[in-house]
């Protein structure tokens, strides 16, 4: 165990991981602070809801508490991923902001208003990162999408992470939380910033190859 910290300790001695893993939680921060904005200007002009093939034809199911603990669970279990990957934090935190940057974007063009009957969640804290009208496209689908993706080549991680995916974008259409083609378009959406994450972040992309062995 003290060997594993210490393995750990290290990565943070060498500059060619200092830099980056720190530039990219600038990044990340920013990345959020742009969200904050166009999720509450999107939920401020948001206008009038369309009808929905999907929605309109099953009920709106209580899913609160799948919602909420299985947001905690996919973010508690990605920090350990991270943990156990320290060589590929800079460049998968570089394009996950990327992601949150174009979805920020992306939910300012149109003004969609949420699906009439959809479930309200009680959580206080996830009502601080999702506003109603952030809803093009679903955030919760493509996160775990993106990572099923940068996570490619390790079988597991592949599986829970697409697994993942797959179950956000039952639970936001069985409470009607967005729109179907929100979750749909997700995965298109997400497929396309991953390979702009590659493009814009070559030298982090560069040492996620290096495949550093943190056990060594």
């Amino acid at each position: 165990m003290k060997q594993y910290i210490r393995n750990h300790a290290d990565f943070f001695k060498r500059k060619e991981f200092l830099v980056p893993f720190f530039g990219s939680l600038l990044m990340l921060v920013a990345a959020n602070i742009i969200n904050f904005y166009a999720g509450t200007y999107a939920t401020d002009h948001a206008s009038n809801s369309v009808t929905d093939i999907i929605l309109n034809n099953i009920r709106v199911f209580d899913v609160d508490n799948l919602f909420v603990y299985g947001t905690f669970i996919f973010w508690t279990f990605l920090i350990f991923v991270w943990f156990h990957h320290l060589e590929r934090f800079p460049f998968s935190v570089k394009t996950l902001s990327l992601f949150i940057v174009i979805r920020s974007f992306f939910i300012t063009l149109t003004h969609l208003g949420p699906f009439p009957n959809q479930v309200a969640w009680t959580s206080n804290l996830l009502s601080k990162w999702t506003f109603g009208g952030d809803l093009f496209f679903s955030g919760h689908t493509g996160i775990p999408f993106l990572f099923a993706l940068i996570f490619w080549d390790i079988k597991p991680l592949r599986i829970t992470f697409l697994s993942a995916s797959a179950y956000f974008a039952v639970i936001v259409l069985l409470g009607h939380l967005h729109y179907s083609i929100d979750v749909l378009s997700a995965f298109f959406i997400t497929f396309s910033i991953y390979y702009l994450g590659e493009l814009f972040f070559k030298k982090d992309r560069a040492l996620f190859k290096k495949r550093i062995d943190i056990l060594a």
